[in-house]
């Protein structure tokens, strides 16, 4: 089995150009959970095989993609693709094309909300229960749904943060495999800046002196 890489830098606007179809976008995203062939592709995306199979080759032509492994079945060689990396970040380079770099975050991000939508539909109910306490870090679950204004130094700072969390709980993941208790949990986290809030609160009298 080939190991999916952490991240992997596009180097060339092909890459880029490969990556903002919406539709590859969507590929991606499964791709990157999973080796898929491309029947299965067609029948998850509800397409054609010739469709689908027209993008594949777009994208293991920008190696984005991969042939993972192969198996044959009533005489035909099945191909399962998966993605190169588990996320993907522009050279410095590329940035002339900063519009192209940001509708392919943007999509790889509605891309994921929509999996993660589907997730928490088709999670165990236990997953939003026994949540009695007002400490939500006492809760099962996260659902932050926060609005602040910070500098860039903080929110670096905040993101490094969260990142080494999110490291330091990857290295107890194989530990916890061998606990008969231990859950698999989804984690995501949205960040980005906004121009307007969505949260409108009337200021107390006490606010105002």
């Amino acid at each position: 089995m080939i190991s999916m890489k952490p991240m992997l830098t596009l180097q060339t606007h092909e890459q880029l150009k490969a990556m903002s179809d919406p539709l590859r976008s969507k590929m991606m995203m499964l791709l990157i959970e999973r080796p898929f062939t491309g029947q299965q592709l067609a029948a998850e995306l509800n397409l054609s095989r010739a469709k689908v199979h027209y993008h594949l080759k777009e994208l293991a032509k920008n190696n984005l993609i991969t042939i993972v492994r192969t198996e044959e079945k009533n005489g035909i060689v099945q191909k399962f693709y998966q993605s190169v990396a588990s996320g993907f970040v522009p050279d410095p380079t590329l940035l002339p094309h900063k519009e192209e770099m940001g509708e392919v975050t943007r999509s790889f991000a509605l891309e994921s909300v929509e999996r993660t939508r589907k997730n928490i539909i088709s999670a165990p109910e236990e997953a939003f229960q026994e949540h009695v306490s007002e400490d939500p870090t006492e809760w099962p679950f996260m659902i932050p749904m926060i609005e602040v204004t910070a500098t860039k130094e903080d929110y670096q700072k905040f993101n490094r943060g969260f990142h080494q969390l999110v490291n330091e709980l990857r290295q107890n993941a194989k530990q916890a495999e061998q606990n008969p208790s231990a859950k698999l949990y989804r984690i995501d986290l949205f960040a980005f800046q906004i121009e307007e809030s969505n949260f409108v609160r009337e200021q107390d009298e006490d606010d105002e002196n």
